[in-house]
């Protein structure tokens, strides 16, 4: 059938399906997209044909009382119908679309337009949306633009205590304490003159309100949630009430450790100090009384014994005094190249010239702070050499980055750690070779150090090169609660 060559033009190369019909639903005309989406050969084939049979029984017969709403209005008063489909096309696919019943302007009353919109993507997106919205272990919540409460997921509702249908259209100040309303209230307005995805309230700490009265931290990031009506936002509320009990016990162990330690190291320094100044004295009052080369040997010997294991514990105090201090976290962020590093911390271990050393750095610049990274190379290295077992052997030093670590590796040639003891020689005081010098702090502090800055290191006893292999873990992207802020 002729239709208006101002009609046909932007309906031909309408890049959705158009198509005209009459008041009994017959095809007299239709576009390429529409043969398309109807998975038709051309657009001919569909002229002459009934609207309604290309629709299950149910969404037909509300079509077809569509068409009689329409169609008995006046000209004048036909307004365009919107509504949800599911289209049989001829290839057997079930397309949703979104059906379009408009008039044409300036023609008579026995035809209208139909637009036709596949919908299917869009449908497709929604559901995984709203899966993801109701599976996501995180509290979410939709908000509208008056602070209402539009949406909410079941983790929401859980964290605070409530059904997820009590709290759709309730204000959004319900769950915050009352002595925050007012202010949340401009926050609210203020985000909505400029909206942008961020982190509320950085570097403050935010309170939940539950349905019981129980006040609880959460950690809320802002988002705008786009939709074509009124302004929505979204917020993702997390309760971090059990990593706040692990911070404030973590502060309070670290201070508690730091307190003993410093107490310690004063009330054991005097009585230490008393008796060096004791065997100093005796040592000096036996020189006077029978002649500086009269005493014993034996005497001697054990005088020098003692001298020697007073120094040792004062060696210990002032290691446990740097144990407890490696609890804390270097602010101080630097660009490192790891070659530069690794080559320093060689250089400050003092590597017998007998030993090899073999280097292999596979990663890039790193940012993070020097002097904790390169005092815990320096101790593994130094660690290589001096549990070797032998008077020469072999150092293997490298670097890779896997994830969001840059991982380093020390390994040796040397004796190995017996099974079952890879832990225990990360405990304080604890010798892995009771020939060496040391004390045992080494590797706790090198350990403890590491796990402060979000680091982690583990040993294989008996690794690649036959010797122990230690692995370091350390960040280069850090996470949200072992940032600054």
């Amino acid at each position: 059938m002729h239709i208006k060559p101002d009609i046909q033009a932007p309906l031909v190369h309408a890049p959705i399906g158009a198509m005209i019909v009459d008041t009994a639903g017959v095809i007299t005309w239709a576009n390429a997209a529409c043969a398309t989406l109807l998975a038709e050969p051309d657009p001919e084939s569909l002229c002459n044909g009934l609207l309604f049979v290309m629709f299950g029984e149910e969404e037909a017969e509300m079509l077809r009382q569509m068409f009689e709403v329409f169609f008995g209005a006046p000209i004048g008063q036909r307004d365009a119908w919107t509504r949800k489909f599911t289209l049989h096309a001829a290839d057997g696919s079930r397309p949703a679309i979104s059906l379009t019943l408009s008039p044409i302007a300036g023609e008579d009353d026995g035809r209208a337009v139909i637009y036709l919109r596949n919908t299917t993507r869009e449908l497709t997106a929604e559901r995984r949306f709203n899966q993801m919205f109701e599976t996501l272990p995180l509290g979410l919540v939709v908000v509208d633009g008056k602070g209402r409460i539009a949406q909410a997921n079941a983790m929401l509702a859980i964290q605070f205590g409530y059904q997820v249908v009590d709290m759709i259209g309730q204000p959004l100040n319900m769950l915050l304490p009352e002595r925050y309303r007012d202010a949340h209230a401009q926050q609210l307005a203020g985000y909505r003159d400029a909206p942008e995805s961020r982190m509320m309230a950085a570097g403050r700490d935010l309170t939940g309100l539950h349905r019981s009265g129980r006040e609880f931290p959460v950690e809320v990031a802002l988002t705008r949630f786009e939709n074509p009506g009124q302004p929505l936002f979204m917020a993702i509320v997390s309760d971090i009430t059990h990593r706040k009990r692990s911070e404030t016990a973590l502060q309070q162990t670290n201070a508690q450790l730091e307190e003993f330690t410093y107490v310690a190291s004063h009330d054991l320094r005097s009585p230490l100090r008393g008796i060096g100044d004791l065997v100093t004295w005796i040592r000096e009052d036996l020189d006077e009384t029978f002649g500086v080369d009269a005493l014993p040997e034996s005497v001697q010997h054990n005088f020098d014994r003692i001298t020697q294991r007073i120094a040792r514990c004062e060696q210990m105090i002032d290691d446990l005094l740097s144990y407890a201090r490696a609890g804390v976290r270097d602010p101080q962020m630097h660009s490192i190249d790891p070659r530069e590093l690794v080559e320093e911390a060689m250089v400050m271990s003092g590597i017998p010239d007998s030993f090899t050393v073999d280097v292999e750095i596979a990663g890039e610049h790193l940012m993070a702070p020097r002097a904790p990274l390169s005092t815990s190379l320096r101790n593994l290295i130094s660690n290589a050499v001096k549990h070797h077992g032998g008077q020469s052997g072999r150092i293997r030093i490298a670097m890779r980055e896997e994830g969001r670590f840059s991982i380093f590796t020390v390994e040796d040639d040397g004796q190995g750690i017996p099974p079952g003891n890879e832990e225990r020689i990360f405990k304080l005081f604890h010798r892995a070779s009771p020939g060496t010098d040391g004390d045992g702090v080494g590797l706790a502090f090198t350990r403890r150090m590491i796990n402060a800055h979000g680091g982690v290191v583990s040993v294989q006893g008996n690794g690649p090169l036959g010797g122990a292999t230690f692995e370091v873990h350390w960040p280069r992207i850090l996470l949200r609660e072992n940032d600054d802020e």
